[in-house]
């Protein structure tokens, strides 16, 4: 699935840490050239620019940002220096700082990694925080979330393409006979079946699950579970279903109303823009009637609303 950034043709990391260090020298600083070369380069580009600036100047070019910009524009340019895993693992430590814990994110990074990337997070969080990121989501978390945000977090999920019907079929009547056939909902037969079967096989259980309940799972799901659990149990279905529309959702929520979850919205532009962002911005636009593009330019102001389009091209 194809992102909106590729890697830029002719790229010279030395010419890139000039014309950076010339952006911000002197009075003022030169936010479009920044623009510019954060917003047209690939990751693996960014981070050897950030390598080569070092080599060159004996500066650090995130502390030159941070002594030169601001604000939300800061905050998104910090985020393109970093590798995926070493950006996810800042925003799992964020959403877990102080009072309270944001489940959106905690959830929409597990669910939106696959078992390598877990591993790579995990990994990459342990080096970042000398923590252990399973420790610290058990002290963040409690009930029947914990044990879904734990059960994502052992990176364990059946990735065969392989996939039988009947077992299919069985899964499918036990998630029915632990939710709507029942009284009380077994939220852990849930966890079982959805965090550790793979997608292809998923996708057919939710199918046969319509037949059995005469109603798609979601539905189902919204009727026997609230608040984060729900969240939890939806967003993995929805990933699943299809994930550009998941991902689009995720935005959509992240701009409606009064305020924007700049967070999120930074999050998902930064790191699926070199995955599947032309799919999402399809999705997004299907959904919505109306460009990605137009909700950002209503949603955001001055350099931080460029780079964030100069990403979505």
């Amino acid at each position: 699935m194809p992102g909106t950034i590729t890697p830029a043709t002719d790229f010279s990391a030395d010419k890139d840490c000039q014309e950076l260090r010339n952006a911000m020298k002197g009075l003022g600083t030169n936010e479009a050239k920044i623009i510019n070369i954060l917003g047209n380069r690939s990751r693996e580009q960014r981070l050897q620019i950030a390598l080569v600036f070092k080599t060159m100047y004996g500066k650090d070019l995130l502390m030159e940002f941070k002594s030169e910009l601001s604000a939300n524009f800061l905050r998104l340019c910090k985020c393109l220096l970093f590798s995926i895993p070493q950006y996810l693992a800042k925003e799992l430590k964020r959403a877990m700082k102080g009072s309270g814990t944001d489940e959106r994110a905690l959830v929409e990074i597990l669910v939106g990694l696959d078992n390598r990337g877990i591993a790579e997070v995990k990994h990459i969080y342990k080096s970042m925080f000398e923590a252990e990121l399973e420790r610290e989501i058990v002290s963040e978390t409690s009930g029947d979330f914990k044990r879904l945000a734990l059960s994502l977090l052992q990176g364990n999920r059946d990735e065969n393409d392989v996939v039988d019907k009947e077992v299919a079929k069985e899964d499918a009547l036990e998630l029915f006979n632990a939710g709507i056939n029942r009284f009380g909902t077994d939220e852990s037969k849930f966890n079982s079946i959805l965090c550790a079967r793979s997608y292809r096989h998923l996708k057919m259980v939710f199918a046969e699950y319509k037949m059995v309940a005469g109603e798609d799972i979601e539905k189902s799901i919204r009727s026997e579970m609230s608040g984060e659990l729900e969240l939890g149990f939806l967003s993995i279905i929805k990933r699943i279903k299809n994930t550009p529309t998941y991902f689009a959702e995720e935005l959509y929520k992240s701009m409606k109303g009064l305020g924007t979850d700049d967070d999120q919205l930074i999050r998902i532009i930064v790191w699926r823009s070199e995955i599947d962002l032309v799919e999402i911005k399809g999705a997004f636009e299907s959904l919505y009637a109306k460009p990605l593009r137009d909700f950002i330019k209503e949603d955001t102001s001055g350099d931080f609303k460029t780079l964030l389009l100069t990403i979505l091209k």
